[in-house]
């Protein structure tokens, strides 16, 4: 061990006179401990923060998508979409028709945005329909021919392996099956058309998988009473629950077939979204995409659509960090008192040490490493306590309220690079505060000290 490090250590363990210097020295190895378990605690949030919303946004929705410019719809859109899936970097494709609606269920209304898919190529770019917590989306799968035939009301159901076309309801009354009428209602309620909806919205509604709600597009219908509203009743058949308050309490999917009924908009959809293999290269492949569509067409991706979000949530950041970065300050300021009031209690000691040939540069030294001591004790123990917290944080969710924070909990995540930056900043303000003690021990003169010992 060097021999400044040793009477540096000494000083630290060494019983003094006046307790004062004690009692402020452990204030000060406190209070870094606690600035940087602060700083590490307050980056894990914020980092955290900063994932989820990525991971719930880029996971749940789309990477690009291809709209028209005049808001028309994209019509032929079959040989567009086998065209555009072949774009380089084009993992997935899946067609979408959009629209604002009212959903109604007894007294209660929500506005919503409904979506109409085709859910197997819809699972291929987003993950809401793989997030149904109650019920399935399995029945958004397109319907069989005979189920289209039995909504399309053509013919009435089987019996005894006939069909029933033309008949009179009363036909097969008695038969063991039941009679007609019974079987056509059972038909009709087979025929209601399903919806999915998230789990926020599903409350507000005040509904469960199974029950019926009314769907209304204000894209009406023009009679000689003026313009009516178009709607539709659909069954609740799934609840989905993504944990991102924007998406469950205002989205809900139907089957691409009956939001074009809903909106009478036969065969049109208004956008095509993709899914590509480097979500941080998405402006790059929009633009690749956006040239293979041709004139008439634009794209947006997830960054342009969430670049307010992620530079408040960057911006957060520096200021959490700045704001927090004074408590260090402040541990720092107390290790510069201790060590003037060190200072000025050894300084019969320090005259002692320059008598027998410690030179300037060496007693500076001393108290450089006294300082950088406490601060290396505080920095270890706040690195230990921040990362240990941030550690049960992420292992023990604290509950938010989704409708203020768009996330239901409190996420940490805890990056090795921010306690490096920590670390540096703490034992740099730590060593800029030793400065000054350091020097005025170093200007001691032993004859001055001396004099009346």
């Amino acid at each position: 061990m060097r021999f400044e490090l040793f009477i540096a250590a000494r000083y630290l363990r060494a019983k003094r006179r006046q307790a004062v210097v004690g009692v402020i020295t452990a204030i000060s190895v406190i209070g870094v401990a606690a600035g940087v378990a602060s700083l590490i605690i307050a980056l894990a949030i914020t980092n955290g923060m900063r994932r989820d919303l990525q991971e719930r946004l880029v996971g749940s929705t789309s990477h690009v998508d291809l709209m028209r410019v005049a808001g028309d719809g994209i019509r032929d859109w079959r040989p567009l979409l086998e065209r555009l899936r072949k774009v380089p970097h084009v993992a997935a494709a899946a067609p979408g028709l959009y629209g604002q609606v009212l959903i109604s269920h007894g007294a209660r209304s929500g506005g919503g945005l409904i979506k109409g898919v085709i859910p197997a190529n819809e699972k291929t770019v987003g993950d809401l329909l793989q997030s149904v917590k109650e019920g399935s989306a399995e029945k958004l799968e397109p319907m069989s021919g005979q189920e289209e035939v039995g909504r399309a009301g053509a013919r009435y159901p089987t019996l005894h392996g006939e069909t029933a076309k033309d008949g009179p309801p009363g036909l097969f009354a008695g038969s063991a099956h039941g009679s007609i009428p019974d079987l056509v209602a059972g038909a009709a309620a087979q025929a209601v058309p399903p919806i999915v909806i998230g789990k926020d919205l599903a409350e507000t509604l005040g509904v469960k998988v199974g029950d019926g709600v009314l769907v209304t597009s204000p894209q009406g219908e023009l009679t000689p009473l003026g313009l009516v509203p178009r709607y539709q009743r659909f069954q609740v058949v799934g609840i989905f629950k993504s944990g991102f308050y924007q998406y469950d309490s205002s989205y809900a999917f139907v089957r691409l077939k009956d939001a074009q009924k809903l909106f009478s908009e036969p065969d049109l959809i208004s956008v095509i979204s993709f899914k590509v293999d480097d979500l941080y290269h998405a402006d790059r492949v929009g633009r690749e995409i956006e040239a293979a569509a041709g004139q008439g067409f634009q794209t947006t991706n997830w960054m342009e659509q969430n670049r307010e979000l992620f530079r408040a949530l960057k911006l957060e950041q520096i200021v959490t960090f700045i704001v927090l970065a004074l408590i260090v300050c402040v541990a720092a300021l107390n290790i510069l008192i201790a060590l003037t009031m060190m200072v000025m209690e050894k300084t019969r000691d320090i005259a002692v040490l320059m008598s027998f040939g410690v030179r300037a540069d060496q007693v500076r030294t001393i108290f450089l490493l006294q300082g950088l001591l406490i601060s290396v004790i505080g920095t270890v123990l706040g690195l230990i306590l921040g990362y240990g917290l941030s550690w049960v944080g992420g292992h023990y969710p604290f509950p938010l309220n989704a409708e203020v924070y768009s996330i239901d909990h409190l996420p940490f995540a805890p990056r090795f690079w921010d306690g490096v930056t920590v670390a540096a900043v703490s034992l740099g303000v730590s060593l800029v505060a030793t400065l000054y003690p350091s020097g005025s021990a170093a200007k001691v003169l032993p004859a001055e000290a001396l004099r009346y010992e």
